[in-house]
């Protein structure tokens, strides 16, 4: 998914919570599901910065030479104005986004 274009909050806003336990009928089963899915939305963001900020990395290791790259500094405050990964899991699951399974729930099948 492209984070970049998701249009949510970058600040945390007041919601019913309700909302929350629709889906799963338990709160704290909600809970997790988004901790989980905002694990995987960060770890994704970093691989991508990781990958961007690679390119500039120099050649050899000397202390001596900081560089200050305007590129580099332009990616960087790119990805800070980016909402957060909690958040974004928030709206992907308030908009049935997210797709819950959980096997403790689901019948045996023999």
């Amino acid at each position: 998914m492209d984070y970049k274009k998701v249009k949510t909050e970058t600040t945390a806003v007041t919601r019913k919570k309700e909302r929350f336990y629709e889906t799963t009928g338990n709160i704290y089963e909600t809970i997790v599901v988004l901790a989980k899915r905002a694990n995987q939305i960060g770890y994704e963001i970093k691989k991508e910065l990781d990958q961007k900020i690679e390119e500039f990395a120099p050649a050899s290791d000397n202390l001596e030479e900081v560089f200050e790259n305007r590129e580099q500094i332009e990616i960087a405050r790119f990805y800070e104005g980016l909402p957060k990964p909690t958040l974004l899991s928030v709206n992907e699951f308030l908009n049935g986004d997210i797709y819950i399974r959980n096997p403790h729930k689901e019948p045996i099948v023999e």
